[in-house]
């Protein structure tokens, strides 16, 4: 079922120990699946259930930001920390609405998403006024704080699956970054 090269091996649906059945169970009716990540992070209870409030600030930041800004956020994140998993999963939601992420045409509120998250992941400690600026241009401070707080979880999950090099869904495949070409990668430019 599982051919993997990650470093700690997904659990099959008979490994969930009783202490990660609950939420492994609200993941699969909530999804229909349970991705490798999850079934990874279900080795232990508290971090399955941990990495799991990523959907709640998702939702939250959705309600502000809108779809398409919400995605082009976390792209720009999962991209610029270089994890497959996660920049793939999002640019199947692009795709899937019709777009081309490669060339996706942002406007000013998506730049500034896209520049405030590839600050967060690549030096959150240097994260320049002017950037900060966009940001705060359009969003209240609590909308700033659940944003970041959002790409904070995020770069946690980039970091969890980068670290452990947890394999790509197979249900992924096809939306995988065709890499023929420029070589140019699909994270949105500002």
């Amino acid at each position: 079922y599982f051919e993997t090269m990650a470093r700690i091996a997904p659990l099959h649906d008979s490994e969930i120990p009783p202490a990660s059945r609950p939420e492994f169970e609200r993941q699969l009716a909530a999804h229909g699946r349970v991705t490798n990540m999850k079934r990874t992070l279900a080795r232990n209870a508290v971090a399955l259930e941990s990495f799991m409030t990523w959907y709640p600030l998702h939702d939250e930041v959705k309600a502000f930001l809108g779809k398409r800004a919400t995605l082009v956020y976390v792209l720009a994140i999962s991209e610029q920390s270089d994890c497959l998993v996660c920049s793939t999963y999002f640019r199947r939601h692009l795709i899937d609405a019709g777009e081309t992420p490669e060339r996706m045409v942002l406007d000013e509120r998506e730049e500034a998403l896209a520049s405030f998250g590839r600050r967060l992941a690549m030096d959150s400690k240097d994260i320049s006024d002017e950037v900060m600026g966009r940001i705060t241009a359009f969003l209240t401070p609590d909308q700033v704080v659940t944003l970041t707080a959002f790409g904070a979880m995020m770069v946690a999950t980039n970091i969890f699956i980068n670290a452990l090099d947890v394999e790509l869904d197979e249900y992924l495949y096809e939306y995988r970054e065709r890499e023929a070409g420029s070589g140019e990668r699909g994270a949105p430019q500002s």
